[in-house]
């Protein structure tokens, strides 16, 4: 693992960022070791949600997302829904699980802990956005990957161009598999709308179960300089968003 974060720094220029762009806060969890915001602009553009910091060892996301929003990605035709720091605990411990040791992304079926109980009732709340942008990383990978989870039309171009976007920081996972899946080609899985343990949910599936039709789940390698990994996230986003 390369690189952590200060999540307090990361919320507060977050905020001071996204409430000059004319995004609105929506607390989730008001608790200081636990604070949980989402971001909402809305528009009557495509419907777009995205999510990071839910793993804590996992920095590059929420930097990923920051960097974005310093430099005005997000456009205003389109209804944005982002919540970038979802494990607070965790960011803070450098640790994948929260302060319980939970892994909150496979809670979204049980709802356990607080956070994803928050997080929940919380996308209770909001419309079924049309397309789920996931920022993850994953300490056993060498390349980029990515997870798909497709119920509309497929649009193989789509992924050839994000991996030919984030190529210039890292390669695709090779297969035949990738952190045990079979993939459909180098750096692309995907996924059924089914979750790989019944009960053992992720933020991805609760989404696809709610009427997402569409999402992605990006794989930084978290080897790889935090600058990179932030860095090629950011590209593969940018890449989704213009193929839409």
């Amino acid at each position: 693992m390369n690189g952590s974060i200060d999540w307090h720094q990361v919320h507060s220029e977050f905020a001071h960022l996204a409430q000059a762009q004319g995004f609105s806060a929506q607390p989730m969890l008001s608790d200081p070791m636990l604070q949980t915001t989402a971001w909402i602009r809305r528009a009557d553009g495509p419907r777009i949600y995205l999510s990071s910091g839910i793993h804590g060892d996992e920095p590059a996301g929420p930097l990923a997302l920051l960097e974005l929003m310093r430099n005005g990605f997000f456009q205003t035709n389109i209804d944005w829904r982002i919540c970038p720091l979802l494990n607070p605990s965790g960011l803070a411990s450098n640790t994948r699980e929260n302060a319980d040791g939970m892994d909150l992304n496979r809670d979204y079926l049980i709802h356990r802990s607080k956070e994803t109980q928050a997080h929940v009732a919380w996308l209770a709340q909001q419309p079924v956005p049309d397309l789920f942008i996931s920022l993850h990383e994953d300490w056993e990978g060498h390349g980029f990957y990515f997870y798909e989870i497709n119920q509309g039309e497929d649009r193989p171009q789509l992924a050839h161009t994000l991996l030919a976007a984030v190529a210039p920081w890292f390669e695709p996972e090779p297969g035949p598999e990738i952190d045990g899946h079979n993939v459909r080609e180098p750096g692309w899985i995907y996924h059924p709308a089914e979750p790989d343990v019944p009960e053992g949910w992720p933020e991805a599936i609760y989404l696809a179960k709610m009427g997402c039709p569409r999402s992605f789940t990006l794989e930084s390698p978290s080897r790889g300089l935090l600058d990179d990994r932030s860095a090629a996230l950011q590209a593969a986003v940018r890449c989704i968003i213009a193929g839409i």
